[in-house]
C-alpha cells in the first residue's frame, strides 16, 4: 500500500477541514481560518485530491462528511492537538520549565486531596508542570494503556491488570440527605440495603461511585432506583436540597458543600464504603520527572498531613 506524502499537507489545510467537519459550512470554516471563500474551497480540493478521496459531499446547505472525511478528522484532530502540545511546551521551555508530565485523576482524588498536593509540588518543582485531566476511573486507566497519560489517580476496583499500582489515599462514601428526610436522623449509619426504595442521584456512567452503588443493589437482589445522573459531587448535592432523591458521595469532597444547603449525612455500614485510591503508571516507562512525581505523591508525610486536613 502506497503511504501518504504528509509534507503535502499543510497544518491551515488539515485545521480548515476539521473546523469544516465540525460546523457543515465552509464559509464558516474559511471565517475561522481568516481565508477568502474561494481560497478555502481550493485548499480542501487540493487535500481530498492529494489523498486521492472526497472528504466531503458538497450540497446546497453545506457539506456533508464522508467516512473518509470522518477518518480524516479524527486523525487530524489528533496531529493539531499534538502540534499545539509541541507549541506550549516549547514556550514553557523558554521560561524555565524543562518537563510536562501528564496526570489523569478521578474527581474523588481532585476534590478531596491534588489542590494543595499540586500546589506544594509547583512550589518544590517549578521546573516540572504537572498537566492535570479529571477522568472517571475506568478513563484514567485507558488513559495510561494508551500512553496519554504517565500518571493515574483512580478507585480501586478498576481493571488495573498490567499496570504498577502503588496507595493514594484512603477515603469513606457516605449518603447525602436533605434534611427533613425520614431516615436522617436520629441514626448515624445505614446500610445501603434499607435505602433502596429511594430515588437517586447518580455519577455519570463509568463513575466509580456508580459501579459500586449498582453493584451494591445487584447483589441485594434489588434494582437502583436511579432517577438522574449528574457530572459533579456539587451538582448531585443540589438534586438532593431540592428533594429530587438521595446520592452517595465521598465524605470528605462533599463536606463543604453540604454545610453549605443544610444537609445531612449518614455513614453507610457496607465495606465497600471505605475505598482506596491508587497511583498508577505503566510499568518500566516512567521516567525521572514521573518516577519524583509519584514519590511525592506517596510520601507517607503527604498522606499524614492529608488525613489532618480531613479531620479538621
Amino acid at each position: 500500500m502506497a503511504s501518504l506524502n504528509l509534507a503535502r499537507f499543510d497544518l491551515v489545510s488539515i485545521r480548515l477541514a476539521v473546523t469544516a467537519a465540525q460546523s457543515g459550512s465552509l464559509t464558516a470554516a474559511a471565517a475561522e481560518a481568516h481565508l477568502a471563500l474561494a481560497a478555502a474551497s481550493r485548499r480542501l480540493r487540493e487535500l481530498e485530491a492529494a489523498l486521492g478521496t472526497p472528504l466531503f459531499e458538497r450540497h446546497s446547505r453545506g457539506l456533508q462528511v464522508t467516512a473518509a472525511g470522518r477518518l480524516f478528522v479524527q486523525h487530524g484532530l489528533t496531529l493539531l492537538q499534538a502540534m499545539d502540545r509541541i507549541g506550549v511546551e516549547l514556550s514553557d521551555l523558554r521560561q524555565g520549565v524543562t518537563r510536562h508530565v501528564r496526570l489523569a485523576a478521578s474527581t474523588a482524588a481532585i476534590s478531596q486531596f491534588l489542590p494543595p498536593l499540586l500546589a506544594g509540588y509547583a512550589k518544590a518543582h517549578p521546573e516540572v508542570r504537572v498537566e492535570l485531566s479529571e477522568q472517571v476511573s475506568r478513563e484514567v486507566l485507558a488513559m495510561l494503556r494508551e500512553r496519554r497519560a504517565d500518571v493515574g489517580i483512580f478507585v480501586e476496583g478498576a481493571d488495573a491488570a498490567g499496570l504498577q499500582t502503588q496507595l493514594f489515599r484512603e477515603d469513606e462514601l457516605v449518603v447525602v440527605l436533605p434534611p427533613n428526610h425520614a431516615r436522617a436522623r436520629p441514626r448515624t449509619e445505614l446500610a445501603f440495603a434499607e435505602l433502596l426504595d429511594e430515588d437517586w442521584i447518580g455519577l455519570n456512567d463509568g463513575a466509580a461511585v456508580l459501579q459500586t452503588q449498582q453493584q451494591a443493589a445487584l447483589a441485594a437482589g434489588r434494582p437502583l432506583r436511579l432517577r438522574m445522573q449528574v457530572r459533579s459531587f456539587d451538582a448531585a448535592c443540589h438534586m438532593v436540597a431540592s428533594g429530587l432523591g438521595l446520592t452517595v458521595l465521598p465524605r470528605a469532597a462533599t463536606l463543604p458543600v453540604v454545610r453549605a444547603m443544610k444537609l445531612v449525612t449518614c455513614r453507610l455500614t457496607d465495606p465497600w464504603a471505605r475505598r482506596r485510591l491508587l497511583l498508577a503508571t505503566v510499568p518500566d516507562s516512567a521516567d525521572a520527572g514521573v518516577l519524583q512525581l509519584l514519590a511525592f505523591l506517596a510520601a507517607p508525610s503527604q498522606n499524614a498531613k492529608a488525613a489532618r486536613r480531613r479531620r479538621q
